[in-house]
């Protein structure tokens, strides 16, 4: 084996893994893991599952899984390895445009087709204690559901607890997904078809030198953005930080300039109490009235 196993969590793996026609059972199992229908998936149509070379090296480029389940639906599943502070807006248009896209002009809308996004994080982003959630369109005070037209999953990776039960399919997928050289891993190839399947899949593609060429390639690209983001987020704290001290100055000094003016008009009014009336005073200073009659009775 060459250098250990490849990271099942870089999108190019985890496209080949799962976004295979070859293997479509894995992705039948991950799905009815996540969306647990009461009819279960038997089968899925597979998109656009050829990973071209340019796309590969394109930096802007989602490595995503599309596909047509068997309960007629339409599902969208990206894995992002770096927060980016975007992600339920960007379902929520991947969303609109998988409705967009199954009308053309004059169709009927009842022929659209439930839509989901699945988003599979290896960060923590949401303010839940679940490593697994999933949305709907439900009302506001009532909770009640609307429709289940779009569906849109988070699956946090690094919230998944050591005592979750392996038994659960999503588990043990997403044990898989975070270390499949563990030994939780292990024990689970020897008692689940798919997870066996996904793993000797995976040994494959790390003995391959091609694939883990592509893979470093890949993975290269995304390290790369990442830490474009890093350095975007640093920059941007240091500019906040600059202008807020920059601020801050202004302020002080308007402040101080400010405080200056007072104190000038403050003592031309004390000399001025004796001869004018506190209108008068307040006319010659800018200092209102009632400033001048407490310094009068100073």
């Amino acid at each position: 084996m060459l250098k250990g196993l490849l990271d099942p969590k870089v999108d190019f793996v985890f496209k080949n893994i799962f976004g295979s026609d070859k293997n479509p059972e894995l992705l039948i199992s991950f799905l009815n893991a996540i969306l647990k229908p009461k009819d279960k998936i038997t089968a899925v149509e597979i998109k656009g599952n050829d990973i071209e070379k340019q796309f590969i090296e394109d930096k802007y480029s989602r490595l995503d899984i599309k596909a047509t389940t068997s309960n007629n639906e339409i599902v969208n599943i990206e894995i992002h390895l770096k927060n980016e502070y975007n992600m339920v807006k960007r379902s929520l248009y991947y969303l609109s445009k998988m409705q967009e896209e199954q009308l053309t002009e004059g169709e009927d809308y009842s022929k659209l087709c439930r839509t989901i996004c699945i988003n599979i994080l290896n960060f923590k982003y949401l303010n839940t204690e679940s490593f697994h959630t999933g949305y709907r369109l439900k009302e506001i005070e009532t909770n009640e559901e609307l429709t289940d037209i779009i569906e849109m999953h988070f699956i946090e990776i690094p919230k998944l607890k050591d005592n979750t039960d392996e038994k659960d399919m999503l588990v043990a997928w997403t044990e898989f997904l975070k270390n499949p050289e563990s030994e939780k891993v292990r024990s689970l190839e020897l008692t689940v078809e798919e997870i066996r399947q996904a793993k000797d899949k995976l040994i494959k593609m790390s003995n391959d030198s091609v694939q883990r060429e592509i893979y470093e390639m890949r993975a290269k690209i995304l390290k790369d953005k990442v830490s474009a983001l890093n350095k975007a987020k640093e920059e941007g704290i240091q500019q906040g930080l600059e202008q807020g001290i920059q601020q801050g100055i202004q302020k002080g000094l308007e402040q101080g300039l400010e405080q200056g003016e007072k104190n000038k008009a403050i003592a031309i009014a004390k000399n001025l109490l004796d001869v004018l009336d506190d209108e008068t005073i307040s006319l010659k200073t800018g200092l209102l009235i009632e400033e001048v009659k407490k310094l009068r009775k100073k």
